[in-house]
């Protein structure tokens, strides 16, 4: 067992020791929402791995369906939260966390010239489901909201993993290490759930409007882009002079998948209210 993999299987080990605290405190919700993160991004990566064809329809779907939820769950259930304590730093919070999250994407891919234990992609990977977990447990720690939430947020692990996992497969490179991204948002989101923050309606404004630009930019950040030099253009097998009408075709179904991935959140609410 190489460092990642041991770094990804002790991940793991950490998210079973950390749930058993969280079943004490019976933060049932939390644990739903880690374990659902877990499972998405774990049983994709398999798929993942022995991928050798053609799939950018399906990744297409995955992120569409995923982005949509996300967006939708972070305006209805975050923004109006944010709003509702300070309508002022509810607005700011949820600037800057759009600000904030557009900087650590791009700043991360300094990662590709760094020297790290693990692959790049899954140094990134782990360090937004860090990031995001430890947002995701901020928030249920501190306000009553609905499973149906996390699940949205870290419904788009499922296609991330499998990209990851093909990516890292076609390098020859084990997805063992993708454990850890897997693990990490549940990890990261236990233990913050534990940070009490302060009754004031400006604070609580600034950090619940920060949670909801950060969720909104990620949720942004993974609407499927069919264009030239794409991660969805680089899974095409056609020759060049044809990738133009398939990434037509795609974003049809890119503008579908979404919008579906958003009204199904809004029907679950209705059903749920």
């Amino acid at each position: 067992m190489n460092r990642s993999t041991a770094i990804g299987v002790g991940s793991v080990v950490v998210l079973v020791a950390l749930s058993a605290y969280a079943v004490s405190t019976q933060a049932w919700k939390l644990l739903i929402v880690s374990w659902a993160a877990f499972a998405a991004m774990a049983f994709a990566a398999p798929f993942g791995a022995r991928s050798r064809t053609e799939h950018a329809e399906g990744l297409v779907w995955g992120y569409g369906l995923a982005s949509g939820a996300m967006v939708t769950s972070a305006a209805v259930f975050l923004v109006p939260q944010a709003l509702g304590h300070h309508p002022q730093f509810g607005g700011f919070g949820i600037a800057f966390g759009i600000l904030a999250g557009f900087g650590a994407h791009t700043v991360g891919h300094r990662f590709a010239h760094m020297d790290f234990p693990m692959d790049r992609t899954v140094t990134e990977l782990s360090a937004h489901a860090l990031s995001a977990g430890a947002i995701i447990g901020i928030v249920y720690g501190n306000i009553d909201v609905g499973v149906g939430l996390g699940l949205a947020i870290v419904s788009h692990k499922g296609p991330a993993g499998y990209a990851a996992a093909r990516r890292l497969a076609g390098n020859d490179k084990s997805v063992y290490p993708l454990l850890l991204p897997a693990a990490g948002l549940g990890v990261a989101a236990i233990i913050s759930s534990a940070v009490s923050l302060p009754a004031t309606d400006a604070f609580r404004g600034i950090v619940f409007g920060f949670a909801s630009g950060v969720f909104l930019h990620v949720a942004m950040d993974f609407l499927p882009r069919c264009e030239i030099g794409s991660e969805i253009h680089d899974l095409l097998s056609v020759e060049d002079e044809h990738a133009h009408s398939v990434l037509d075709r795609l974003r049809v179904h890119a503008a579908v998948s979404t919008v579906i991935g958003g009204v199904a959140v809004f029907g679950a609410w209705l059903v749920l209210a």
